[in-house]
């Protein structure tokens, strides 16, 4: 049999348990696989369909022993419908600008991802980061990625959201934003304004990551109907009661 260069084969490996940062006495397993070489964002892509996530160059997926809470969810956004008080979010923050800027990290983004981390997570790993840390998070990456900021009108960064570009949609990796700006609901319009973005750029998705059953972090992606959700038998719409 003639070997064929251009067919690579693609290793995925299972990671030893830790404990679960979201569900308390549980532990956490993961499949990964590397990203790597010219075909990145196309495997990217495709794990991204099979509910994958990406960290760094890294890809990977919830494989947890007798536990199923993760789950892959998005946003369709043609069918999204805003709530009264989304509406009233988006509004509110209608004078932000936002700019979609190239996987570059820089002081102004890390002291604000800084003082979010300390005040809305400072009892995780993400709390212990540094500024190199930051930086290998937004410019460690083989596919299309960007980083979208947020100014206001005196021109000040007020929230940023880390973002993978796909044929289909947009991949929220991680947002942060102002944590003493309460009122503005920061966390919840970035959302809304990637689904729009998405909307006027003819993308189908947002994909939000990993809804977890069970965890008040997570609680908030509940909010962004309708929401689809992936298990084995593939992407469905998800019931609302069941969400």
């Amino acid at each position: 049999m003639r070997h064929d260069p251009a067919q690579k084969t693609h290793f995925f490996f299972t990671t030893t348990p830790m404990p679960c940062p979201y569900l308390e006495g549980r532990l956490e397993q993961r499949m990964v696989t590397e990203l790597m070489g010219a075909e990145a964002t196309r495997m990217g892509q495709r794990l991204s369909l099979a509910g994958f996530r990406r960290s760094h160059t890294i890809a990977y997926a919830p494989v947890c022993d007798g536990c199923s809470a993760c789950m892959s969810v998005r946003v369709p956004v043609r069918d999204f419908l805003p709530n009264k008080s989304q509406r009233k979010i988006f509004k509110r923050n209608a004078g932000l600008v936002a700019e979609e800027c190239g996987p570059i990290a820089t002081e102004e983004q890390f002291a604000l991802f800084s003082s979010y981390i300390k005040t809305r997570h400072f009892d995780g790993d993400m709390a212990l980061m540094e500024d190199h840390d930051f930086a290998a998070m937004v410019e460690e990456t083989t596919v299309q990625t960007g980083l979208v900021e947020f100014r206001n009108e005196n021109g000040d960064l007020v929230a940023g959201v880390l973002i993978d570009r796909f044929d289909d949609g947009l991949s929220a990796i991680y947002s942060f934003f102002d944590p003493h700006k309460n009122s503005q609901s920061l966390g919840t319009y970035i959302v809304l304004w990637l689904i729009e973005y998405s909307r006027r750029q003819g993308l189908d998705y947002v994909y939000l990551g990993y809804w977890v059953q069970g965890s008040p972090k997570m609680e908030y992606k509940r909010n962004f109907k309708p929401l689809e959700g992936f298990s084995s038998s593939g992407w469905k719409r998800l019931p609302d009661k069941a969400i």
